[in-house]
């Protein structure tokens, strides 16, 4: 199937079944070709739905795309008419690991990872404003590169003036190392996971202890609810919607219909909007998402 796929209007015919199907060729040669040539496999494990998602609502070259971490781009080279080169990844005279616009009308901003991608994404909203011109601009960044004090401007600038614009926040606990931080750890208060919902219910078995069970309850509880709020809508009092961002998710970053129906919805909002969407790196491939930090650059 990956062999018929030469530019993202392949996809849009395709049901859920055929893109499972495709997810997992893609990962096969993923895992191939970063083998054989070095590259960064367990991050771009983590966005194949992700980016399968984003390509099938959105209409690159058209709208435009700008990845934070551009070593994340190796899918979408794949589905956009690079298939035929991928295996020359990284190689001389080859496909470049990061987005080059000399390679392709579909990488539109080139970079590494440097928190810049909602600064450059704003930047191309409101050009595109000033020409009176119709197209969405997302920014893909990871919760990585939030640590990272540029990103703050621009939601800052974005959020105050209101410009139409759809920033991605891939959220997958890792840059190259495990996230560390205060944004980290409320970052983790919003994910959805095995672990935080086995927490939950024991923490809600805590109303069965006599006398101090209630009480311990309502104080673990209260302190989640604040560590949510700083980030999220409770009550119009969240981070993002304070900046003026609307914001939707949290989203699994491995249920394609899931991710679509909230990129519709972006689609639709007339301002700046954040969509938090949950991948796991590694995934598709147990030794990278057991150990991702070993396979970030294989």
């Amino acid at each position: 199937m990956l062999e018929k796929i030469h530019s993202p209007r392949d996809l849009e015919g395709m049901n859920y079944i055929q893109l499972e199907q495709l997810s997992a060729e893609i990962r096969k040669e993923l895992i191939s070709t970063v083998s054989s040539n070095g590259g960064h496999l367990a991050s771009n494990l983590g966005v194949v739905e992700l980016t399968l998602a984003l390509h099938r609502v959105f209409h690159m070259p058209e709208d435009k795309l700008i990845f934070d971490v551009g070593h994340q781009s190796y899918v979408h080279k794949m589905i956009t008419g690079r298939f035929d080169q991928f295996s020359s990844l990284r190689t001389y005279g080859g496909i470049a690991g990061f987005p080059k616009r000399s390679e392709s009308e579909y990488d539109c901003f080139e970079t590494g990872h440097a928190s810049t991608a909602i600064s450059a994404a704003l930047g191309i909203a409101r050009a595109r404003d000033y020409l009176g011109q119709k197209y969405e601009v997302i920014a893909m960044v990871g919760d990585g590169a939030l640590t990272g004090g540029m990103c703050y401007e621009a939601l800052n600038d974005a959020g105050n003036s209101g410009t139409k614009m759809i920033v991605i926040l891939n959220d997958n606990e890792m840059s190259i190392a495990p996230n560390v931080g205060a944004l980290s750890k409320y970052l983790t208060n919003l994910r959805i996971s095995a672990g935080c919902q086995s927490a939950k219910r024991k923490v809600r078995h805590l109303n069965a202890i006599p006398i101090i069970g209630r009480p311990l309850y309502r104080v673990i509880h209260g302190c989640k609810k604040l560590l949510r709020t700083i980030f999220v809508r409770d009550e119009q009092l969240g981070f993002f919607v304070a900046l003026g961002f609307e914001y939707f998710g949290p989203i699994n970053g491995h249920d394609l219909q899931a991710m679509e129906n909230a990129f519709r919805k972006a689609k639709m909002y007339k301002g700046p909007c954040v969509i938090q969407v949950l991948t796991k790196k590694g995934y598709g491939y147990n030794q990278a998402e057991e150990r991702p930090e070993a396979f970030h650059e294989s």
